[in-house]
């Protein structure tokens, strides 16, 4: 990022447009970082409190890096809230994968009138 800083003299300061401004001259090329918010309020809901909320935290800060001007700040935060997500994403998988095969051999494992058997009002009187 480039940024050149420019002063008026004493006598211009009296306009109410005059003073030291800067301004900054992107590349053209440079893409805007992500922030991954949604994704990560997501794995706080949905997958994994602790690493979802540092995900959040992270994001936050992307923005308002993003927001401050700080791009390669804000693409710091993002690439770290990028990978908690991944791995409360991987770890929520994980997880869903292992109880359906959990669910799946404790069904095979049961009695079979256990696993047809339904219960009506009439064996229940």
């Amino acid at each position: 990022v480039d940024t050149t800083s420019v002063s008026m003299d004493e006598k211009s300061m009296s306009s109410p447009n005059s003073g030291q401004f800067k301004y900054s001259l992107l590349d053209a090329n440079q893409e805007i970082p992500k922030d991954y918010i949604i994704w990560s309020l997501l794995s706080l809901i949905y997958s994994n409190p602790c690493l979802g909320l540092a995900a959040v935290i992270h994001s936050v800060k992307a923005r308002d890096s993003k927001m401050v001007g700080d791009i390669e700040g804000a693409r710091s935060y993002g690439s770290t809230a990028r990978r908690l997500n991944i791995i409360a994403t991987v770890f929520f998988c994980f997880v869903v994968f292992i109880t359906i095969i959990f669910l799946l051999i404790h069904k095979q494992s049961l009695p079979e009138h256990a696993v047809n058997s339904t219960i009506s009002a009439k064996q229940l009187i």
